[in-house]
């Protein structure tokens, strides 16, 4: 091991590994990122000692600051451990910069050590501390990478699942669907809606749908084409859509913005489109009598 590089600080770790893992969680105690409240005494050691022994195995290939990459295979296992952490701790509520000062605490025990040990090399000193700085930045930064990464699949995530309860097919009746929708309908959505539409469909064998609008904010061309296109997939299905929930001013509108439904039936309310999706089902609707 030549001795610049890491060679003084790999000297340090096998001199006082417990020194430096105690030393390091009192930092974190220290800094407030020791977040007792979210892991256990044993747990915070056993992630403390997992991650230095893994930058153990890093600095034991002899690194320099001029050539130094974090992408190295020589930084494989770190990257891991760091990535493992990094997810465990978001999913306990651990904030991004919690992780990254968790890290950084690193820094400490471990410029404090080399101070003792370079005490006469002011020039080796300067180096070996530019390079521990440059090393655990790194490790800080990677950290916020991997807590950007998980975070956004956990929003994508949440969005799929919001998608999913916010375009629910429910079989009213043997071979009638209803798909109600609610709150805006953009390009994303409806593409959502027309899958899970066709979908069930398929599954339910069905022959007609109700695609009730009376939840829906606003329609302009936008969403009328939405649906318009929905209930032409509808019907290379073999099914029939009937568009219900169409209010006297979003009748008004459709006519201003000169949209033309076609052959697709449209109804004022659901409860009127489901007694016409009974009608053409072949189930006999039997009038109330007056008295």
């Amino acid at each position: 091991m030549p001795q610049t590089g890491t060679a003084t600080i790999l000297k340090i770790f096998e001199a006082d590994f417990g020194g430096i893992v105690e030393e390091w969680r009192g930092t974190q105690v220290e800094e407030g990122v020791r977040r007792s409240d979210l892991f256990t005494d044993s747990e915070s050691r056993a992630q403390n000692i997992e991650l230095l022994k893994a930058f153990l195995t890093g600095i034991r290939s002899g690194v320099h600051e001029q050539d130094f990459s974090f992408e190295d295979t020589a930084w494989e296992d770190l990257r891991a451990v760091l990535a493992d952490l990094t997810k465990e701790r978001v999913s306990r509520g651990v904030t991004p910069s919690e992780m990254a000062n968790f890290v950084l605490a690193l820094k400490t025990p471990l410029f404090s050590r080399l101070a003792t040990e370079l005490a006469g090399d002011t020039d080796r000193l300067i180096a070996e501390i530019r390079l521990v700085t440059r090393l655990i930045d790194a490790f800080a930064i990677y950290t916020n990478e991997v807590f950007i990464a998980e975070r956004e699949q956990i929003i994508e995530r949440q969005r799929e699942e919001m998608m999913e309860l916010s375009t629910p097919v429910v079989e009213l009746w043997d071979r009638v669907l209803t798909l109600p929708l609610i709150g805006t309908l953009d390009s994303a959505r409806s593409q959502e809606v027309m899958e899970n539409l066709l979908e069930t469909i398929l599954q339910r064998q069905a022959e007609v749908v109700i695609v009730d609008i009376t939840g829906v904010s606003t329609v302009d061309t936008q969403v009328a084409q939405h649906l318009l296109r929905a209930a032409a997939a509808v019907r290379l299905m073999g099914a029939e859509c009937i568009i219900s929930g169409i209010s006297p001013m979003i009748a008004q509108t459709m006519v201003q913005l000169g949209i033309d439904v076609g052959t697709v039936s449209t109804r004022s309310s659901i409860r009127t489109a489901l007694a016409d999706a009974l009608r053409k089902v072949g189930y006999v609707i039997e009038k109330r009598d007056a008295h």
